[in-house]
């Protein structure tokens, strides 16, 4: 539902940002099925390939190109996919969307993060990449023009009916984080408001390779699962 919100709103204000001309979008695999579904539904002119170990749905969304692909578990998969589509594809941005542990206690199950700054858990390096500000600001107003509440403003935290999102921070790691041991050194490390596993590897691939990018995380519990 959020990816189909995004790309609603990127399609509505085209003629604002006319270096979107193209989407491309890997979906995490906890998600993949059905997301690759969804998406195909709302293309025109689908084609379905298999590509370097995946499978790649593209189409017309409007008069924008969509390439939409299930990157896989961790952080070398989400990496090899993204470098691929952005090798033949050329987009002008990559939208990654898939669920997280929440890190931060203001945040409850199904509130959205997006991801204004990306970490890897195993790195000292405070930042490695960012979602492209245009289209972190797109993503915030789809997301309340739907309902959600912006948790940075929302003194009703404890209220779990509360549809919440939150322009933050991202961790990524190759392990699930769960348990209070885990949890607590993954905010110690990262100050991350979520954690995944995929993430910042694409946000680093397409910032390498000069691509806009957007990083979506719904939280799905607590790493406490």
């Amino acid at each position: 539902r959020t990816y189909e919100a995004v790309t609603e709103q990127l399609a509505q204000t085209k003629a604002e940002i006319d270096h979107l001309e193209s989407i491309s979008s890997a979906l995490d695999i906890a998600l993949a099925e059905n997301d690759l579904v969804q998406i195909k539904e709302e293309l025109s002119d689908v084609c379905e390939a298999r590509e370097a170990g995946l499978t790649v749905v593209s189409g017309e969304l409007d008069d924008l190109t969509v390439v939409a692909t299930t990157a896989g578990m961790g952080t070398v998969n989400a990496a090899a996919a993204t470098q691929h589509l952005i090798s033949k594809y050329a987009p002008q941005a990559v939208v990654f969307s898939g669920i997280a542990g929440g890190l931060n206690p203001k945040l409850h199950i199904d509130d959205v993060v997006i991801g204004k700054r990306l970490r890897y858990l195993d790195t000292d390096t405070a930042l490695i990449a960012e979602s492209a500000p245009g289209l972190v600001d797109i993503a915030a107003d789809v997301l309340a023009g739907r309902g959600f509440v912006d948790a940075s403003k929302n003194a009703v935290a404890s209220n779990e009916g509360t549809k919440q999102f939150l322009v933050g921070t991202i961790a990524t790691g190759n392990r699930f984080v769960t348990g209070a041991t885990m949890r607590n050194d993954a905010i110690e490390a990262t100050h991350a408001d979520c954690v995944g596993m995929e993430g910042a590897a694409i946000a680093h691939v397409a910032t390498k390779n000069g691509v806009d990018c957007l990083v979506l995380r719904a939280i799905s519990d607590n790493c406490d699962e």
